[in-house]
């Protein structure tokens, strides 16, 4: 705790010494030759830090909500932090003065040049277009809000810059800005390209070029437009080629909505026929180039390593800290700290953090709170911003396991330095079991499995994870949470039983048990109308059962519940089905007993949804691809919908899969307007402010692995309290900002800088590891 204390005390002073929020400039650049570009920052944030609380006359603490506000002389004052409230959160500072009048308007800006005779007494820029968004959110009170800004300001020009040519560019208030238009050196924000890099032999490796200049609107740019792939260190052309249009802006033709996500042209630079290993930038014609990017044979296996060690930054249970990772954090909800875990005689699947959409996220869970006391309550994976360790999260795991079965010399052999390192068992398998094994412990005598650990409510403000001071509760076992634990747990039992035979019977016992408990409590469910989730469960753990074990009676379940006894059935339904998992086990179930017409019907079904899911990476702009009903929102364009894509290239070989799962990744990697990855600790720039509890309050950098949801369509979230909150910051209009750009880099924005293990980090690093791993 002192660590702690120190840490968080001595950050506010040292932001605020090293940054006074005072307008900086960025960079000023071109996205046309005749557009300049100039970036620009305007405020810096001094988080709040735990102090201890000293009580004077007439404090009093308000709890409108979970939260215990001091309010002092009026106002409040930070956050109780603890069971015993002995420390005070401070609040937020936000540093920084309102954007000067000056740069709205020509007249503040000056381009001159001794050597371009257009520029030679000096012009000013015709326009002046802007885009502006938050870089951070400040809590400066209980409900208020102020950011620190970063501007875009696009200059339209009189006469196009010349190649080679030098100039200054006058800024209002500022020195003068020297800059040469060398498209091989002069980076420009339109030329959007992985930070992750391709490996030679990958099938696709393309760039995007785009502009929207917000007040301004689209840029135009031609197809046909010449490139090269130049060489990073002596800005030599290896590799040339031409502009193609990828989407046009006003073609609408992106979703099933008849939607355009982008607010502007995009255009494809494809160099996919080079392979020479090395590194690069792009330089396009009459704009400038590229962040430079890295072509080699292990570009995705490190991609992966930070990706999938983003799970172990998520453990609960332990400390994390040297010797495996640079992020400290002390051991946290571990009973021999004290903490209690209560049994709840609600099952997860009852409540609205599960499948019962009528209820709130605490309700019934609270209801059910007793005074048991749960043994063996520790482990998992928290899932974000919250503390919570569901049944959900074991998809993860399963992943895992399918991953080392899929590339075993890749996945079984890599090291990702874990407390477990050096074990028997392979890192990656490691990682699989730390998430499934906490479902084990708390498994009930009869077989009942409980969907998980939750506190009573969302964090309280101010405190980490080993200071939470809510009731945390564990769930009832229910039929759901069984079936999931049963599927899981088959699987660690089929990968072990391979060499580690003594570790896969515990397993198998714990599997069947769980399932065997299951399908004596689902008729207790008649007449509750569950939603489909829970036969979609029930099918998945009964093809994996039958896969490990042979026996007919969970061979004929898989065969009565699967929604392939009929012909033409997709993969997933929307309210009806999602048969994903189970179809996949299925198809690559090798027994004799196997049905070959349901066999069959499972792989129609997975290719069907793969061939779609090309057919869609060719119809958006940035060659991400997903379910065309599904929103721009909730990580749609930075979590690779790739896991049907791979299924389809390891069933069949076909490179179109491998080329559309290469693609989809592209966006999540760097190829973007926003022009970073947006996992953490993989390539130049990231997310800085992921909603990462524990390291926005003790005041470290987020720790790597973490793949943030991302851009969210503004129109999804109309009206929502995080875009209220952000909508003061942000210009033009936050509505009217196109889904691509949708990105604001704030810790209080759920729906954009949030995200779960099951949903992001583990399907993230399943693609990325494929893609690594693959022969």
């Amino acid at each position: 705790m002192r660590w702690w204390l120190m840490c968080c005390a001595g950050l506010a002073v040292s932001v605020l010494a090293a940054d006074d929020g005072a307008l900086k400039v960025v960079r000023v650049g071109a996205v046309a030759a005749d557009v300049v570009e100039v970036e620009v920052r305007i405020g810096a944030v001094a988080y709040g830090h735990a102090e201890p609380y000293t009580a004077r006359p007439g404090d009093r603490i308000e709890e409108p909500e979970h939260n215990r506000w001091v309010m002092r002389d009026g106002r409040s004052i930070g956050s109780l932090v603890g069971s015993d409230g002995k420390l005070l959160f401070t609040h937020d500072r936000c540093a920084g003065e309102p954007l000067p009048p000056a740069w709205l308007t020509p007249e503040g800006y000056r381009l001159s040049s001794a050597d371009d005779p257009a520029y030679a007494g000096g012009r000013a820029p015709v326009q002046v277009f802007r885009k502006s968004k938050p870089t951070d959110l400040a809590r400066v009170g209980p409900w208020e809000f102020r950011a620190p800004v970063h501007h875009h300001f696009f200059l339209p020009l009189a006469a196009p810059l010349q190649p080679g040519k030098s100039y200054s560019l006058e800024l209002p208030g500022q020195a003068p800005v020297p800059f040469t238009f060398d498209v091989r050196r002069l980076r420009s924000s339109a030329v959007h390209v992985t930070q992750i890099g391709f490996r030679p032999d990958d099938p696709a490796k393309v760039a995007f070029v785009s502009c929207w200049r917000g007040s301004g609107g689209p840029q135009v740019y031609q197809a046909g437009t010449a490139f090269e792939l130049l060489d990073d260190a002596t800005g030599e052309p290896v590799f040339s080629g031409k502009s193609a249009l990828a989407k046009a802006h006003a073609d609408a033709t992106e979703d099933a909505y008849r939607q355009n996500h982008n607010g502007t042209d995009v255009f494809l630079l494809d160099f996919s026929a080079f392979d020479r290993p090395g590194k690069y930038r792009l330089g396009v014609s009459g704009m400038g180039c590229s962040n430079p990017f890295v072509i080699g044979p292990d570009v995705w296996r490190d991609a992966f390593v930070t990706s999938v060690r983003g799970l172990y930054h998520q453990r609960s249970g332990i400390a994390l800290g040297p010797l495996c990772t640079t992020f400290n954090r002390p051991r946290c909800f571990h009973p021999d700290d004290g903490v209690k875990v209560f049994a709840s005689t609600a099952g997860l699947m009852d409540t609205g953090n599960g499948l019962n959409r009528n209820d709130s996220n605490f309700g019934e869970l609270n209801k059910g709170r007793t005074t048991e006391i749960v043994p063996n309550a520790w482990g998992g994976y928290q899932d974000a911003g919250d503390w919570d360790r569901r049944i959900a999260h074991l998809v993860c795991s399963r992943l895992l396991f399918d991953l080392v079965a899929l590339a075993p010399d890749f996945a079984g052999q890599l090291g990702l330095n874990l407390p477990e390192s050096g074990n028997n068992l392979p890192d990656t398998v490691d990682e699989a079991l730390w998430g499934l094994d906490i479902y084990r412990r708390m498994q009930l005598p009869d077989g009942g499995v409980r969907g998980g650990i939750e506190s009573a409510e969302h964090p309280r403000q101010g405190e980490a994870s080993w200071q939470e001071s809510l009731p945390v509760m564990a769930y009832a076992p229910d039929v759901w949470s069984s079936y999931l634990y049963a599927a899981t747990a088959g699987q660690a039992a089929e990968w072990l039983a391979g060499a580690h035979a003594e570790l896969a019977a515990p397993w198998r016992e714990s599997a069947e048990r769980a399932m065997r408990w299951a399908e004596q409590h689902l008729a207790e469910r008649t007449g509750r109308n569950d939603p489909p989730d829970v036969n979609d469960a029930r099918n998945l753990a009964a093809a994996v059962l039958y896969r490990l074990t042979g026996a007919a009676e969970w061979h004929q379940l898989f065969l009565a519940t699967t929604v392939f006894k009929e012909p033409g059935k997709p993969l997933r339904e929307w309210q009806h089905h999602d048969s994903a998992e189970a179809a996949w086990v299925y198809v690559r179930t090798e027994r004799p007993e196997v049905d070959k017409t349901v066999q069959s019907r499972c792989r129609q079904a997975l290719q069907q949804e793969a061939d779609e899911r090309v057919q869609r990476c060719e119809q958006t702009g940035f060659r991400w691809t997903g379910n065309p009903w599904a929103p721009v929102a909730w990580g749609a364009l930075t979590i690779p919908d790739a896991i049907s894509l791979i299924h389809a290239h390891v069933l069949t070989g076909e490179p179109k899969y491998l080329r559309a799962a290469v693609l989809a990744c592209q966006f999540g990697a760097g190829a973007n307007p926003d022009n970073l990855c947006y996992s953490t600790g993989v390539g130049l720039t990231g997310p800085q402010h992921p909603l990462h509890v524990d390291s926005r309050i003790s005041g470290q950098t987020p720790p790597a692995g973490l793949t943030v949801l991302g851009p969210c369509d503004p129109l999804r979230d109309r009206g929502g309290w995080a875009q209220k909150n952000v909508a003061p910051f942000v210009y033009p209009e936050i509505t009217t900002w196109p889904a691509v750009e949708g990105f604001w880099d704030v810790f209080w924005y759920p729906m954009i800088n949030e995200y779960t293990v099951q949903q992001n980090i583990g399907p993230n690093a399943f693609v990325w590891g494929y893609l690594a791993g693959r022969r």
